[in-house]
């Protein structure tokens, strides 16, 4: 088991969706292989991409309005800050960076000491439909991390806890060739500024800092954080220079072949245009962040 300190691996990435059937239509044209609706004990749903490398996204929605009112009102930062989330920014975007924990209660009480706890520890149990069609029960601990100068971000560990062995090789394979997430753009006029949350979340004190932003590794992974020249620069993108906070923007992706992710989103109708060596796909109803293509092989 892997140190409280040790560098931490992306577990996923929370990208809120007005509705779970436009996420799934929108990633699957964009060469994702999607799993099954999954349902969360509290009110939310998703239906998840998952990556060779461990990764994976969660397109999340709102399967009972009335549960996930419910559970934030009972203290669930996760709904809560959901909730908050789509008032201030809408359902369709980009609201959060989750890391593996080996140790939910230790990575609690280290944000808690730090004090960017961003509030109680979620547990939860839901039940998991294997790729064979079996079901298991598996169990999560949620520990969260948060700087009020950024109420449209935050971070959480999360620690699986009977969490089934499965073959997952049929929902890791996609037909873009996506084997993993190489890189998660954030932005923010003053990088700098959200350097000890970005490096306690990421439990690593190193820091790469440039006149586009900072960067700070996690296991297998990037976390940047772009200024307005770094958005122009690297992702061709203007952002209001006075925006304050952290906001997520963009996931790169590894892939073996850019010319074959080209053509394949050229054959199902996606725009698609290239800056710095990278294709981008600006956000669209079911994908609130750009995605970007890289080769990395």
């Amino acid at each position: 088991m892997a140190s409280p300190r040790s560098k931490r691996p992306l577990d996923h990435l929370v990208l809120p969706v007005e509705d779970l059937d436009i996420a799934r239509a929108r990633h699957s044209a964009l060469g994702f292989t999607v799993a099954a609706d999954a349902r969360h004990p509290f009110g939310t749903e998703n239906a998840c991409v998952f990556f060779a490398d461990g990764s994976y996204l969660e397109p999340l929605g709102i399967a009972q309005r009335e549960e996930c009112e419910a559970a934030a009102r009972q203290g669930n930062v996760f709904v809560a800050r959901d909730q908050a989330y789509r008032f201030r920014r809408g359902g369709n975007g980009f609201s959060a960076v989750v890391v593996g924990s080996p140790d939910g209660d230790a990575d609690h009480a280290r944000f808690v000491e730090l004090g960017m706890s961003g509030g109680e520890m979620l547990e939860f149990s839901r039940p998991m439909k294997m790729p064979d069609g079996s079901e298991a029960t598996a169990s999560f601990k949620l520990s969260f991390a948060a700087d009020l100068r950024t109420p449209d971000f935050f971070g959480f560990a999360v620690e699986r806890i009977n969490v089934p062995a499965a073959d997952r090789s049929v929902l890791t394979t996609h037909e873009n060739g996506v084997t993993g997430i190489a890189e998660v753009i954030l932005s923010e006029p003053n990088p700098t500024d959200f350097q000890y949350f970005i490096q306690e979340l990421a439990c690593n004190r190193e820091v790469e800092a440039n006149s586009f932003g900072m960067s700070i590794e996690l296991e297998g992974a990037m976390i940047t954080v772009y200024n307005k020249a770094g958005m122009e620069t690297h992702l061709g993108v203007t952002v209001p220079s006075r925006e304050r906070g952290l906001t997520g923007r963009a996931v790169v992706y590894k892939v073996g072949d850019l010319a074959a992710v080209a053509a394949l989103l050229l054959k199902n109708g996606v725009t698609v245009r290239q800056v710095a060596g990278k294709l981008i796909i600006d956000p669209a109803p079911g994908q609130g962040a750009y995605y970007c293509f890289e080769e990395i092989r």
